[in-house]
C-alpha cells in the first residue's frame, strides 16, 4: 500500500479509473483515522486524539493507493474527489430492463 499526499492520490486515481475502463474495478474505502499506526491496547484509558483524519484508498486489482486528509483539507479534497468522480462516470454500463409478466400488454 502506497500513502500518497492528497494531490498525488487524487492524480493516480485518475489513472486507476482509466486503467479499469477495459476490465477491473477499482475499490474506494474511506474512513475515520486517528492517526496511530499500531492498534491501542485494550486496558487503560488513552486520551482521544485532539484531530480525527480521514483515511482514504483505492485498489484495482493489485495497485492499492490510500492517503489520510486532515480535517482543514476536507472541503477542498471533496470537492477535487467529486469532481473527479463525475468525469469518470461515463464508463458505467446501462442496466439490462428485463421484460416480465407485470407489464401491460397494448391491445390491438
Amino acid at each position: 500500500m502506497v500513502l500518497l499526499e492528497n494531490d498525488t492520490f487524487l492524480t493516480e486515481l485518475t489513472k486507476l479509473f482509466q486503467k479499469s475502463r477495459n476490465t477491473g474495478t477499482v475499490t474506494l474505502t474511506m474512513k475515520r483515522y486517528d492517526g496511530r499506526i499500531k492498534p491501542k491496547p485494550r486496558k487503560g484509558n488513552q486520551p482521544e486524539p485532539s484531530e480525527f483524519k480521514c483515511l482514504v484508498r483505492a485498489s484495482l486489482g493489485n495497485k492499492k493507493l490510500s492517503t489520510v486528509i486532515s480535517q482543514r483539507d476536507v472541503n477542498k479534497f471533496q470537492m477535487a474527489y467529486c469532481n473527479l468522480l463525475k468525469g469518470n462516470m461515463d464508463g458505467l454500463k446501462k442496466r439490462d430492463k428485463k421484460t416480465g409478466k407485470s407489464k401491460v400488454k397494448a391491445t390491438q
